[in-house]
């Protein structure tokens, strides 16, 4: 899935104290070895690169290096430390970038000050968001421009092993991508009203995933879908196994307007499915005619409507959704973004 042209470019993602094994992902990365390469796992993936939660380990690379800003930040303060005096390339992230996810972590002085050095000792930073590159470059008033990079979260649209199309004949329905209740930027809520909404008027079914027990069963309950119009899955399923799940409607529909890096639209693209709604990255990236970006909810009925009715209309979409993934968020694109990056610094 890289490029072997040349001096081959590798990156190490470390992600000080993490629950992650470490990981070496060679230049195919079946689904069932390891971690999927999805969120920060995928910047060292699409560069045939390794994943670790050790210091001492990361180093040993002899690679530059993505150091995530999690937990405390303490540990990546001391990593940080520690891998400046290899004299190694190292760029920061937050490990978790939607705006609601930045503000609940930067509300302690305490994390906020030690965010705010890590990040002005850092060689540079990546945002896996436009609106977190923007902060770190408010955090680092001294630095050149080139040292923050937005740079979406790559997915392995080039393997065909992460092929998870379903034939046309076997897609019906809606899949509602989220799933979180208690986050008010979700809209979890919303999106389920909007797919009611869509299957009163489409007849098409609706998936959606609780993973809140009773509670969750309860709360699905009360929205009342047409009998034998709502499924509902309660248990976990392996990332290719939930892809297949996926793959199988029509449309992902969601409302999320928390600024995330866009793992739902990510796993669109993968199924080559449309995603309608969501202001996440990717969603704005790769589904720039149907996101939630700019759009109200009864403009984002009528496309996911459209898109349910009409065949070719949603052929067509798919097209032009792969087309602008593959030159923005595909592994090879982000592998050169990468490069191109980090020899800046």
């Amino acid at each position: 899935m890289a490029s072997s042209g040349g001096k081959h470019f590798r990156l190490s993602v470390l992600n000080p104290g993490g629950r992650d094994s470490e990981q070496y992902f060679d230049e195919r990365s079946a689904p069932v070895a390891g971690h999927p390469p999805i969120n920060f796992h995928a910047f060292a993936a699409c560069t045939s690169g390794s994943f670790h939660r050790e210091t001492r380990k990361a180093a040993a690379e002899k690679t530059p290096l993505l150091t995530l800003i999690r937990g405390d930040f303490k540990a990546t303060e001391r990593a940080l430390a520690e891998l400046k005096k290899t004299r190694l390339t190292v760029a920061v992230s937050l490990k978790e970038t939607g705006l609601h996810q930045i503000a609940n972590q930067l509300n302690d002085p305490g994390r906020l000050s030690c965010f705010l050095r890590i990040v002005a000792q850092a060689d540079g930073c990546i945002a896996t968001t436009p609106e977190a590159a923007e902060i770190y470059r408010q955090a680092r008033p001294k630095q050149a421009s080139a040292t923050v990079a937005f740079i979406p979260t790559p997915y392995p649209l080039e393997d065909q092993e992460w092929d998870f199309t379903a034939p046309p004949l076997q897609q019906a329905g809606i899949f509602v991508g989220t799933r979180e209740w208690d986050v008010p930027s979700r809209n979890h809520l919303a999106a389920l009203l909007l797919a009611r909404r869509l299957c009163d008027a489409s007849g098409e079914p609706v998936t959606v995933f609780n993973l809140d027990g009773r509670k969750g069963a309860r709360l699905l309950s009360e929205l009342q879908f047409p009998p034998g119009k709502l499924r509902v899955i309660e248990k976990r399923k392996s990332y290719p196994d939930y892809l297949r799940v996926v793959a199988k409607h029509k449309i992902v529909l969601q409302l999320d307007r928390s600024r995330v890096p866009g793992q739902v639209a990510g796993d669109a693209l993968l199924c080559r499915t449309i995603c309608v709604g969501g202001d996440g990255a990717i969603e704005r990236l790769a589904f720039a005619d149907c996101c939630g970006e700019g759009r109200t909810v009864e403009e984002l009925s009528a496309a996911a409507l459209e898109l349910l009715n009409n065949t070719n209309r949603r052929a067509a979409a798919i097209v032009e959704s792969q087309t602008r993934a593959l030159e923005r968020v595909s592994f090879q694109a982000v592998r050169t973004r990468l490069e191109t990056f980090f020899a800046q610094l």
